[in-house]
């Protein structure tokens, strides 16, 4: 059986109901509130993993960044060691409809995961 390389490219779960340990320490887990008024300041909260990933120098989180559809936010950079991988932002949005809030983040060993959550802009 041939080794999956995480480095090529975006990863994602092969099946999200059914979601494996490595893909539970992974994938960003994204808390907001379901809807927001526009122009108006709100957090949002990105964990990596629903299970915690190990942050230790030879396997760690190097970063999290967020974006509200394709526009980028904000990255967040860990240390391992020192820090925990979650992070929360307060964000405001200065539009009106649905937005998709995406997360990534970047495990040094496993490449870079995404998850995605809306949200709606009044």
């Amino acid at each position: 059986m041939e080794e999956k390389n995480f480095f090529a490219g975006m990863n994602h779960p092969a099946n999200a109901a059914d979601l494996t340990d490595a893909e539970k320490k992974h994938i960003p887990v994204i808390s907001s509130p379901g809807s927001v008024k526009s122009g108006e300041p709100f957090e949002v909260s990105v964990t990596v993993g629903s299970i915690p990933h190990v942050m230790e120098p030879a396997h760690h989180i190097q970063w999290v960044e967020l974006y509200a559809g394709e526009n980028f936010l904000a990255r967040v950079a860990f240390t391992p060691g020192f820090t925990k991988a979650s992070a929360t932002l307060t964000i405001t949005l200065e539009v009106a409809g649905s937005v998709t809030l995406r997360a990534v983040e970047r495990c040094n060993i496993h490449g870079l995961w995404e998850n995605t959550a809306d949200i709606t802009v009044g």
